[in-house]
């Protein structure tokens, strides 16, 4: 009996606790500063980028997520890392002048990809990630060359692309498409960050017809990996 009725207390207490978001009873100032530290705070203790959906669960329903993120990124100034919107979601990251001094002092660059990639990994995973949803086909036309299956099978291993639907084309191969730890390893909060291709091809300096044609400087490609079949 005793145990049932501390039980029943203990159950009061959880529900009586309620998490507060609002913080009405603080002045405004103080209620702001609350809502900085816990958004940082949050970012701060996950492994993966922390959505606007997530933060939104810690913060008042009419608070600004963005203002929130502005004044700590202003607080950030003048300190080696940064709030960084990045696959979707934000996180710490440190800037860029430090790589060497973290590169000295792990013998890496610590948040790099999962592995080494050659000039000819990152211009497949460059033209996958511009005119994904594409086949393996469709990337030996654009270089010229039979793309080789380990080449794919590495950037498939790194976690940077995976398969995307069927083509309609005849056989109906696999397409690639990029991921979100393409996302999180390229500092990029979504594809839109790229590059502007539509611009390149607006100046009719880049088409998606001519790379696939083939059309590229000769010898550019000359150590691409390609299959023995």
């Amino acid at each position: 009996m005793a145990e049932t009725a501390r039980a029943r207390r203990g159950k009061g207490r959880s529900d009586d606790h309620l998490f507060d978001q609002e913080l009405d009873h603080l002045p405004p100032a103080v209620r702001w500063r609350e809502w900085m530290n816990r958004v940082e705070a949050t970012i701060f203790a996950a492994s993966e980028p922390v959505t606007r959906e997530m933060l939104a669960r810690i913060v008042g329903k009419n608070c600004s997520i963005d203002l929130l993120i502005d004044d700590i990124r202003e607080e950030l100034r003048g300190r080696p890392y940064d709030l960084v919107a990045v696959a979707g979601g934000f996180r710490h990251l440190t800037r860029p002048a430090y790589a060497d001094a973290i590169r000295s002092a792990f013998g890496t660059a610590v948040g790099g990809p999962a592995v080494d990639l050659t000039q000819s990994d990152v211009l497949v995973l460059m033209c996958i990630a511009f005119f994904q949803p594409i086949t393996r086909a469709e990337l030996s036309s654009f270089f010229g060359k039979e793309i080789s299956r380990d080449l794919i099978g590495r950037l498939r291993g790194a976690g940077l692309i995976a398969s995307g639907p069927r083509s309609p084309t005849p056989g109906a191969p696999y397409t690639y498409v990029t991921t979100k730890e393409f996302l999180l390893q390229f500092g990029l909060d979504t594809l839109r960050d790229l590059p502007d291709f539509e611009a390149l091809e607006d100046a009719g300096l880049l088409s998606k017809e001519k790379l696939l044609a083939g059309d590229i400087m000769p010898g550019f490609c000359d150590d691409m990996e390609v299959d023995v079949e």
